[in-house]
């Protein structure tokens, strides 16, 4: 009898103990939302949640979460469980990242959100089949070669010559200068083509400087050349932090030119201490505008800002596009979430590259078998601290 209640004592004590611990989050990734009302695709990311880079990262995460957080909220056979992980904006550690989601038993991707880390870590989704839609992604190498690999944002190429040719069509300059990241994949790729297309268009480059990693606090030398050439617009292709502090120095010298940048740009109204006074004026090619009057727009930015104290940028926009169009074509392909990522990947690959979507960040959307995808950027200017949209 001893025997026995010393059994019955450690069984319980064990199914105890299996329970408590199989609820543990990850220290760097769980999300907490809306919980599914029944089985649910597993869903899972990568993206800086900490670290310089972190402003995109959060904004993908959250952006992402209020949609799961609505779809499930709804019912329906369509439920999600969504992770993200912290890859810092680090490519190594984005693939470590990508482990983790693997082991807890990844379905779907949304990818990376910046664009090195989703060069590494769209291999794995390539070799594992697990389809992958990146909501902020924007390189060429991400998705080349790679066929469930997607994109919900621009390529760089597209954005920079859509951003020629808005420079042009706009007579928005007729000296430019470029100022640009040559260690950095996302500026290099947008320089690369805006200047193809600035010549086609017969756009005068006066300026054409550059830096890296470990230059990128001082920029007197490249603001003197543009200043001193005469241009009288300016484009960034670039991320918002060496943005700052090129708008920064160039006030201290009291240069004054049009200032255009892409969507890396979206950011920097929320960047901690920095004076938003600097970037009135600044233009911006970008796929969502969060002043936009239409009730989808306006029923997401109220709903993030309860939830987050501030204004979603394009990233949180893209990232919630993603997980809607990922119900879509769930839903379409009458997916069941007992099915293993490779019969998802099959089905994911075909619904996308034949499906149209209209979500925040565009109207008739759709992907090519490439990855690509296909929609219209708008042109922002920053008037007294918001995006205003550009006739």
């Amino acid at each position: 009898m001893k025997k026995l209640l010393c059994l019955a004592l450690a069984a319980t004590m064990a199914l105890g103990l299996c329970a408590c611990g199989g609820d543990t989050p990850s220290s760097s990734g769980d999300s907490e939302g809306t919980k599914p009302q029944g089985a649910a695709f597993k869903l899972g990311g990568t993206g800086p949640l900490t670290g310089p880079a972190a402003i995109y990262g959060m904004a993908a995460k959250n952006g992402a979460q209020i949609a799961v957080d609505e779809i499930n909220a709804k019912g329906g056979e369509v439920q999600f469980e969504l992770r993200y992980e912290d890859d810092v904006h680090d490519a190594e550690k984005a693939v470590n990242a990508y482990n983790t989601l693997k082991d807890w038993g990844m379905q779907i991707s949304l990818g990376s959100v910046t664009s090195k880390p989703a060069e590494a870590t769209s291999a794995e989704n390539n070799a594992d089949r697990i389809f992958a839609l990146t909501p902020s992604a924007s390189s060429e190498a991400t998705i080349n070669g790679k066929d469930n690999v997607f994109q919900m944002c621009f390529m760089d190429p597209n954005q920079g010559s859509a951003s020629a040719q808005y420079i042009a069509e706009k007579k928005l300059g007729t000296k430019i200068a470029v100022i640009w990241k040559n260690d950095d994949v996302y500026s290099k790729g947008v320089h690369e083509t805006f200047l193809a297309k600035a010549k086609e268009l017969n756009l005068e480059i006066v300026s054409d400087t550059t830096f890296a990693d470990g230059n990128d606090t001082d920029f007197s030398v490249q603001l003197a050349d543009a200043q001193s050439k005469g241009a009288d617009l300016v484009f960034l292709p670039m991320y918002y932090q060496p943005a700052a502090l090129i708008l920064a120095q160039a006030k201290n010298i009291n240069y004054a030119p049009k200032w255009f940048g892409v969507d890396g740009m979206d950011g920097i109204l929320t960047m901690e201490g920095f004076d938003a006074t600097l970037a009135e004026g600044v233009m911006l090619l970008t796929p969502f505008n969060a002043d936009a009057s239409d009730e989808k727009t306006q029923a997401f930015v109220k709903t993030y800002q309860e939830k987050f104290g501030e204004v979603p940028n394009q990233f949180a926009a893209d990232a919630y596009d993603c997980v809607y169009a990922y119900h879509e074509a769930l839903t379409n392909a009458k997916a069941t979430p007992d099915m293993d990522a490779a019969a998802l990947c099959d089905l994911m690959m075909k619904e996308f590259t034949s499906m149209t979507f209209s979500g925040l960040t565009g109207t008739d959307v759709t992907w090519d078998s490439t990855g690509a995808v296909s929609k219209g950027p708008k042109g922002m200017v920053i008037e007294n601290g918001t995006y205003v949209g550009l006739d």
